[in-house]
């Protein structure tokens, strides 16, 4: 059973035309016993935001800290530490950081979800 702790998780930052001021880190997948589903941990920095998408696969979201906003099928919903989020298949979504300090969530998804 993996125990550890997100300071000492490696992550991977991610800024392109879709993404912006993004760290992404894996915190438990199948490589640690968890088959079929990962818990990643994403940091998104002053102005960030994740790419506006959808696939076929649902997540879960719990808000770790700061402020941000989660645009959900053309509703936008604001977000807070302790606020959590449920993003069915096939819908339109998209983070956005809103405060001026870093907006973390954990998003679990299946391991297609995750390649």
């Amino acid at each position: 059973m993996p125990v550890g702790h997100v300071k000492e998780t490696l992550g991977t930052r991610i800024d392109n035309d879709l993404m912006k001021n993004v760290l992404k880190k894996v915190l438990i997948s199948s490589q640690d016993g968890w088959d079929g589903w990962v818990m990643r941990l994403f940091e998104l920095g002053e102005g960030g935001y994740s790419p506006r998408h959808s696939h076929p696969w649902p997540h879960i979201n719990y808000i770790v800290s700061g402020q941000g906003t989660l645009h959900l099928d053309g509703v936008d919903h604001l977000l807070q530490a302790g606020s959590f989020a449920y993003v069915p298949g096939d819908a339109i979504h998209q983070f956005l950081n809103r405060g001026e300090e870093e907006f973390r969530f954990i998003c679990i998804v299946p391991e297609e979800g995750d390649k």
